[in-house]
């Protein structure tokens, strides 16, 4: 079906895969077998579906697109093992659905205007054993980025606290039909399994990130005090001050630095 492109719809962020040699070294990395579960978000007109197709246990493809989802049904629903669900992935309980979603592989071209949802999405526990993505590159820079780096924050801490994190390759403009405006990159995310932290460290690591990078350009210490969502006593302040400096800004804290801090609050 990829041969065949539709017209691609602006309002759902519809960039489709064109180039063979970049579909083939998406589905090897991914390395996904015989007997593997296969969750593909976003297949559009089918350009890595034709490379999973009968080469995985289940496949699993969720389109929005109501007419692609129907042409995917058409061309694919009837293989064993396949099943097509029109539907929205942010709506979708994937781990209630997807037999043994701990073991599940995780694969998508998706749009990039919903990149970070869909990726926070997907890493809610209960966690897949691995998410391939296409993103935006400055995205995949970002979920990457070390404490200091270009691009480090929120969305580097939230990942890498609960995954490890693989930027694997570029992929040119030219590789999709209409081109997109921006760079694109295929990351890796590697869920921790088992999960490092408890629900509740997650929480209070979450709440602390969100308030530290909204004020990204403050002290911590100031953030500590002053933040609506953290409003801590000075005297509380002072005291983890003690053994940390909170003189620093957000973008030097490195995740294990957050958590370590996070736990102090509680």
């Amino acid at each position: 079906m990829a041969g065949r492109l539709p017209r691609a719809k602006r309002s759902l962020g519809q960039n489709f895969l064109v180039d063979g040699n970049v579909q083939r070294k998406i589905v090897r990395s991914l390395g996904a077998e015989s007997g593997d579960a296969v969750v593909e978000i976003g297949p559009g007109p089918g350009a890595l579906t034709d490379h999973l197709v009968g080469n995985v246990g289940r496949l699993v493809l969720i389109e929005l697109d109501t007419a692609l989802a129907e042409a995917l049904r058409r061309e694919h629903g009837e293989r064993p093992g396949v099943e097509v669900w029109q539907e929205d992935v942010l709506e979708v309980d994937l781990p209630a659905r997807v037999v043994e979603w701990d073991r599940a592989k995780v694969v998508g071209n998706i749009p990039y205007n919903i990149t970070t949802p869909i990726l926070f999405h997907l890493l809610r526990r209960p966690r897949p054993a691995e998410i391939l993505l296409m993103v935006q590159r400055e995205v995949a820079d970002r979920i990457v980025a070390g404490a200091g780096g270009n691009g480090y924050g929120a969305l580097s801490v939230g990942v890498q606290a609960v995954a490890d994190p693989e930027l694997l390759f570029g992929v040119p403009r030219r590789a999709f039909h209409p081109s997109p405006n921006v760079d694109s990159a295929i990351v890796r995310i590697t869920p921790h399994a088992p999960p490092r932290l408890t629900e509740r460290e997650e929480a209070r690591l979450r709440r602390l990130t969100r308030a530290a990078f909204q004020w990204r350009r403050k002290q911590m210490q100031k953030t500590l005090r002053d933040h609506p969502d953290l409003g801590l006593p000075r005297e509380v302040v002072d005291r983890i001050g003690e053994g940390t400096d909170l003189t620093r800004r957000p973008e030097t804290f490195a995740p294990a630095e957050l958590l370590e801090l996070s736990r102090e609050l509680s």
